[in-house]
């Protein structure tokens, strides 16, 4: 130790006495660099991911859907300017039949040309081998299904296509950038009832009699090219054979998913390690603010002596800037491992040839610059105020605090109050400036453990909401066509049916001036008891005879209130265009759904009702023999249970939530106790003397005890309420940024939140008052008193 200089021992006794103060702030910047770490690097992982597999496996850049179109269709479409290059394909949902699953599954089944090797949207083999060409009974099955359903190279499966029951072998495992996620319309994958089928072109084609003939087309763009443009004239092409409207990337279901999985996690990415690092700089300001007024006397000297600002100045920040690093290099490698794990998890839900974490150098920067940043404007004030300081100032103490009788102590109540109380508040009363700024920093303990705690709320108030309020069917089915109303009553006296309700679903694009949505009308029967809209205080109420009713998501894309004018643009038949208004809006967590009156719908289509699926309430204990009976009905496209959608949002959106939140609530806690812990140091640091004095005037050890004590639960029982208030703020904060088209976060805190977060403050406050009351018992009067006044 000979070699290092008076200020860097004194750096290092500095550090040894306020270790347990150091400790709080560096196990903070940990957790503040570890989240930014784990979420950050995950985030790149899963773009980086995705970019590689889009780009080495062409996942294209317009989807198309018609009727029929013949194949020579795709010479016209790549003669259109911007166009790059075009596949047309066959693409048809059926009901299956899976071994082991009694519900009814639905497969999509995708025409594959032999090569596979300039396709668009190109599958990548995991297992097996691609289907012989020109076989009618072979398909590739995707990964997800064929996991969740223990599928093998040579498993069996029954569907119904086109009318006739057809038995398809497994010859391999496969995946695609089309599908990421296997979903279908319902918004959320559910791996065990519906997946991805690959069947050679030529054999799916002789199936649906399509020879000659696509139904779906998909195409790239060449650089530069205008999106907007290209499908605005491939539209124009594919209106005559009976085109449902080209959608852009954004729009392809897989692909908004897994986007909007990256905003939210870039979101978070960037709000969390925020706050937690903004709560370090916050501890390092307390502490060295208060280290500095302890030292005011050696700072004094340090001048005397002919240190310079810059010296001493440096010293107090290497304090922080060796606290808050040792706290980030520990973060880093905290943060390392969760981001490997997250990455793990994140190939549960979204399939790629590869996806693995790694520590980016430009991260690892990022990760060094914002410790840095928080080390220095946590010491900012504190260096300012040892700069200021003259050496004939510093030398002497403090000038006292101006006392005088304030204003509660005229109440004739303050002199019923405990001694002990009345000392304690008065010295609070004093210092309103230092008070206020340690009951912000209680404060933000609680705050952070809402914060995280608030999207388990969230969560389970969708799942009430959506699927239990809302939705009470236990199963939809949608047909292959329209039929009549009377398919209604058919589905109502199957055995284990209990009520059937029709729907008519009418895909459009809604424009209001410059914005336009692409999305489906729902037109829903008068009186329904499967399927409800509600309002406000969630009371049933009915579809307004005529008009549009947007879902809250739909109407703040649209930009449009109750009484604007919505363009109406069908899709299919004979694509009309007209203009209605919108006269209700629906708060809905999930989807951008649009409403109207089936009756209603019907007239503007001018055509007699039809439906073309239906909602089923079932006696579940005939419900085994109902699912056999659908599994071969010819005219059913794809089901879906009510039960197997909450299972499968439980197990993608509400898997991650939770798990990202389970971290971050435990970096929470751990953030709350150092709060507590440092403030509770502060305080006995700053009233060491006052209680040793007291011990000297007569007190006793418990009194002087009791006396610091109550200073700190009452500064912790005024910060739980403030602490609430501002969880809640930043919680609608998180919500309104992590909100995204597919998935809305309501702002939901409840009363357990709160008293969760009311809990972790109170534990980690006994736990510091264990602490501080042993070293009370330990304190050492001599020692402490001898301080020059």
């Amino acid at each position: 130790m000979n070699h290092l200089s008076a200020l860097q021992l004194k750096l290092l006794r500095d550090l040894w006495r306020l270790r347990a103060q150091a400790f709080a702030i560096a196990v903070v910047a940990m957790c503040g660099i570890a989240s930014l770490v784990t979420m950050r690097g995950a985030y790149e992982a899963l773009r980086l991911a995705q970019h590689t597999y889009y780009q080495q496996y062409r996942f294209a850049d317009i989807f198309a859907s018609v009727r029929r179109a013949p194949l020579g269709i795709t010479d016209a479409i790549r003669r259109l300017e911007g166009v790059a290059d075009v596949q047309a394909r066959v693409v048809f949902d059926a009901p299956l039949d899976v071994p082991g699953l009694n519900e009814p599954a639905t497969g999509r089944l995708v025409s594959l040309t032999p090569a596979n090797q300039n396709d668009l949207n190109r599958v990548y083999l995991r297992a097996g081998r691609l289907p012989d060409p020109g076989s009618r009974h072979e398909v590739l099955v995707s990964e997800a299904f064929a996991s969740t359903n223990a599928l093998q190279a040579g498993a069996v499966l029954k569907a119904v296509i086109n009318g006739r029951r057809e038995i398809l072998t497994v010859t391999g495992i496969a995946i695609s950038p089309e599908y990421i996620n296997e979903m279908r319309g319902s918004g959320f994958p559910d791996y065990r009832r519906f997946g991805v089928l690959w069947m050679d072109h030529e054999a799916l084609s002789s199936l649906l009699d399509m020879r000659e003939a696509c139904n779906d087309i998909v195409l790239t763009l060449s650089p530069g090219a205008s999106e907007a443009e290209v499908i605005h004239r491939l539209d124009g092409l594919l209106e005559r054979f009976g085109g449902l409207g080209a959608i852009g990337r954004e729009e392809q279901l897989s692909h908004q998913f897994i986007s909007n999985e990256l905003a939210q996690t870039k979101v978070s990415a960037t709000v969390i390690p925020a706050i937690f690092l903004s709560v370090a700089a916050f501890l390092v300001h307390n502490v060295l603010l208060r280290l500095s007024s302890l030292q005011r006397m050696q700072i004094g000297l340090l001048k005397s002596f002919g240190y310079s600002n810059a010296a001493i100045a440096s010293h107090y920040m290497q304090f922080a800037l060796l606290t808050v690093a040792i706290g980030s290099v520990t973060g880093i490698i905290l943060g390392s491992w969760l981001g490997h794990e997250l990455a793990h998890l994140y190939a549960r839900f979204f399939h790629f040839p590869t996806l693995s974490f790694s520590l980016s150098a430009s991260l690892l920067l990022t990760a060094l610059i914002l410790s840095l940043l928080s080390a220095l404007l946590g010491s900012g004030l504190a260096v300012y105020r040892v700069l200021r300081m003259t050496p004939a100032e510093a030398m002497r103490p403090e000038s006292p605090l101006h006392y005088q009788r304030n204003n509660l102590e005229t109440f004739a109540l303050w002199q019923r109050l405990p001694l002990a109380l009345r000392m304690v508040l008065r010295n609070l009363l004093r210092t309103p400036l230092k008070t206020s700024l340690t009951i912000l920093g209680l404060s933000m303990s609680a705050a952070l453990v809402i914060t995280g705690l608030f999207s388990f709320d969230a969560l389970n108030e969708v799942i009430r909401f959506q699927y239990r309020v809302l939705q009470r069917d236990e199963i939809s089915v949608i047909f292959n066509e329209e039929h009549s109303t009377d398919v209604i009553n058919h589905l109502s006296r199957l055995h284990g049916v209990l009520r059937a309700e029709g729907f008519l679903s009418m895909p459009v694009t809604l424009r209001v001036r410059h914005r336009e949505k692409r999305t489906i009308i729902m037109g829903l029967e008068r009186q329904r008891q499967l399927r409800l809209t509600v309002d406000a205080h969630e009371r049933s109420i009915e579809l307004p005879a005529e008009g549009l009713v947007c879902s809250r998501m739909l109407a703040d894309l649209l930009q449009v209130q109750i009484g604007d004018t919505i363009a109406i643009h069908f899709l299919t038949g004979r694509r009309q265009k007209m203009e209605v208004p919108m006269t209700m809006i629906l708060d809905e967590p999930i989807g951008t759904l649009a409403y109207m009156d089936i009756q209603a719908l019907s007239r503007l289509l001018e055509k007699t009702p039809t439906v073309s699926g239906a909602w089923l309430a079932l006696d579940m204990t005939k419900a085994d023999a109902f699912y056999r009976t659908i599994k071969a009905l010819p005219a059913l496209a794809s089901t879906s249970l009510r039960e197997a959608t909450i299972q499968s949002f439980l197990a993608t959106v509400g898997e991650n939530i939770r798990i990202n939140n389970s971290v971050l609530v435990s970096f929470a806690c751990v953030i709350a106790a150092g709060i507590i812990y440092n403030s509770a140091r502060i305080a006995l640091s700053e009233h060491a003397t006052e209680l040793a004095s007291l011990r000297i005037l007569g007190f006793t050890r418990s009194e002087v005890t009791v006396l610091l004590l109550t200073e700190q639960w009452l500064l912790t029982a005024i910060a739980i309420p403030l602490g609430c208030l501002i969880g809640y703020g930043l919680a609608a904060g998180i919500a309104a940024l992590l909100s995204q088209e597919l998935f809305r976060i309501p702002l939901i805190v409840g009363s357990r939140t709160f008293l969760s977060a009311a809990i972790v403050v109170m534990l980690s406050a006994l736990a510091s008052s264990v602490s501080i009351g042993f070293r009370l018992q330990q304190l050492d009067l001599i020692a402490v008193l001898k301080t020059r006044e």
